[in-house]
C-alpha cells in the first residue's frame, strides 16, 4: 500500500481566497470560543481536554449544535475568536450557521477545531493497531509517527503512542501548505470493518497547515482522541512488549491546541525601517548608489508574553518586478534583525520585501515602497578616471590654436637667414596648413 497518514488535518481549505496577515492580536491568548456539542454529555466526557483550555485561559461558551440562537456574529463583529465542532451526529446547525458561515468565519482569520466521525468507515490497521482485549478488527489504532516540529507538538517529546479510532483523511499532494501530524503505517486503509472487500481500499490519511490568512484548522477524524477513556487509557502497540500506562493522546492533544490557538508558533514584525548609513530619518527617496541600512524588530509569542524570535534565515529583498538585491538579515538575539547594502544602478519604484515562511509559523508579509531616482547633472563627478585621455586631448587642443600666431610672431623676426628659415619650417612641418599659408611666399619653403 501507497502510504498512509492518520488521524489530523489541519488543513487550507480551497474555498478560502488568498488573505495575509489578518489574524494578528496583540495578547494571543485572550481568546473566546464557541464549542458546539451533540449532548451536553460530551462536555463531561471530555472534561479534561476542555479544562486544560479553561486553565490556559480560554474562555469557553458551550452550546448544542441544534441550538436556534446561535450566531457567530452580531452587529458585523465577530462573538467568538474560535470554534471547536464536537458534533459528528448533528445533520445541520442551529441559528445562522452553516458551511458558508464557518467558511467565512475562517476567511476573517478565525481558528477552527472539527472532530468527524463515520461509523461507516474507519481507518484499519493490522500491523500497527493497539492490544486490546475488546477490539479483535484492528480499528483501535496505536501510532507513533509523530511530525518533527517542536513548533507544533511542542520541546516535550511524546513518548506513548497515541490511541485513535475513527476515519482517516487523504493528503491533497498539490497543497503546498499541507503536513502530515501523525501518520500510520503503509498497510493502513479507510473501508468498514463489517464488509468484505472486494478491490484495494480507498486512500486513508491526515494533514495539518496554516491557511494563506495564518488562521489555524483542525480536522480530526475522531472525537474519541480527545476522550477522557483514551487519555487514560494504557497502551500496548501490536510488536512491542512495551506497556505504558497512559497514552500519548493528552500530551499530543494539548500541544496541538497550544498550536491551533496560537499560543505557539505566532510571529509579529514591527517597526520597520531604513535609512542610509549615517544616518536616521527614513527618506522620500533614495538616489542610485546609495549606501543603506535596513532594519525590522520579529518577536514570538510563548504563551504569556512577546519574546525575541530567533533564526538565521530571515531574508530581505530589495525588488522592483524581481529582486534586486536579496540580503539574509543578521540579528542581535533581541528580536532585531539588520542589514546594509548598496542601492544598485537602477532607478524606479521598489519595494523592501520580507516574505517568512516556515514549518508551524505565522507567515510574515511585509512591504514597503521606496523610489528610486538617477544622479542630478549637477551630481556627477567632475572628473572621471576612465576620461582622462579625452581630456588630454581637450586640453593639448587648446594649446596647439595658438601655436600659428606664435610662429607669425617668430617668422617676422627672423625673415632672413638659413637657420631662421629652418625653425619656421619645422614649425610649418608641426602646424601643416597654418604655417605652409603663411610661408607660401617664402622662397625656401617652396623648395
Amino acid at each position: 500500500m501507497a502510504n498512509l497518514s492518520v488521524v489530523l488535518i489541519t488543513t487550507l481549505i480551497s474555498l478560502l481566497p488568498i488573505l495575509t496577515n489578518s489574524f494578528s492580536p496583540e495578547s494571543p491568548t485572550d481568546r473566546r470560543i464557541l464549542v458546539l456539542l451533540d449532548d451536553f454529555a460530551t462536555r463531561s466526557s471530555h472534561s479534561i481536554f476542555f479544562n486544560s483550555l479553561q486553565n490556559r485561559g480560554f474562555e469557553l461558551d458551550f452550546k448544542l449544535a441544534d441550538d436556534p440562537k446561535l450566531a457567530l456574529h452580531r452587529y458585523g463583529q465577530y462573538l467568538y475568536d474560535a470554534l471547536v465542532l464536537f458534533c459528528p451526529a448533528a445533520d445541520r446547525l442551529g441559528g445562522g450557521l452553516d458551511l458558508a458561515a464557518i467558511l467565512e468565519f475562517v476567511d476573517s482569520g478565525h481558528d477552527l477545531i472539527l472532530g468527524a466521525d463515520d461509523a461507516s468507515a474507519v481507518v484499519i490497521d493490522h500491523t500497527s493497531y493497539a492490544v486490546s482485549e475488546t477490539d479483535g478488527d484492528h480499528t483501535l489504532i496505536a501510532s507513533d509517527n509523530f511530525i518533527e516540529s517542536d513548533v507544533i507538538l511542542g520541546s516535550t517529546k511524546i513518548e506513548a503512542p497515541v490511541l485513535f479510532k475513527g476515519i482517516g483523511h487523504s493528503l491533497n499532494a498539490a497543497n503546498s501548505l499541507g503536513l502530515k501530524v501523525l501518520s500510520a503505517s503503509s498497510a493502513a486503509y479507510s473501508a468498514s470493518p463489517k464488509s468484505k472487500l472486494q478491490s484495494p481500499p480507498a486512500l486513508a490519511g491526515s494533514a495539518i497547515s496554516l491557511a494563506r490568512n495564518n488562521a489555524r484548522i483542525i480536522i480530526s477524524g475522531s472525537l474519541d482522541l480527545f476522550s477522557n477513556r483514551f487519555f487514560k487509557s494504557g497502551v500496548q502497540k501490536a510488536g512491542s512488549s512495551k506497556k505504558y500506562e497512559r497514552s500519548g493522546n493528552e500530551q499530543f492533544t494539548t500541544e496541538l491546541s497550544k498550536w491551533v490557538f496560537h499560543e505557539r508558533g505566532h510571529l509579529k514584525a514591527v517597526n520597520v525601517r531604513h535609512h542610509k548609513v549615517g544616518e536616521t530619518d527614513e527618506p522620500a527617496m533614495y538616489r542610485i548608489n546609495d549606501d543603506l541600512e535596513y532594519a525590522v524588530d520579529i518577536y514570538e509569542w510563548s504563551g504569556t508574553r512577546w519574546e525575541p524570535y530567533v533564526a538565521d534565515d530571515v531574508q530581505v529583498q530589495f525588488y522592483m518586478m524581481s529582486p534586486y538585491v536579496l540580503k539574509t538579515l543578521s540579528t542581535d538575539k533581541k528580536g532585531v534583525y539588520y542589514t546594509a547594502f548598496k542601492v544598485p544602478d537602477v532607478y524606479g519604484v521598489f519595494q523592501f520585501k520580507v516574505e517568512y515562511q516556515r514549518l508551524g509559523y505565522t507567515s510574515l508579509s511585509l512591504s514597503k515602497q521606496i523610489p528610486v531616482r538617477p544622479f542630478r547633472h549637477n551630481e556627477y563627478e567632475r572628473f572621471i578616471t576612465t576620461a582622462f585621455p579625452y581630456y588630454g586631448a581637450s586640453f593639448s587642443t587648446t594649446w596647439d590654436s595658438r601655436i600659428p600666431e606664435d610662429v607669425a610672431k617668430n617668422c617676422r623676426q627672423y625673415e632672413t637667414g638659413e637657420e631662421q628659415n629652418l625653425k619656421a619650417l619645422i614649425w610649418a612641418k608641426l602646424m601643416g596648413k597654418y604655417a605652409t599659408t603663411y610661408f607660401r611666399d617664402s622662397s625656401p619653403l617652396r623648395s
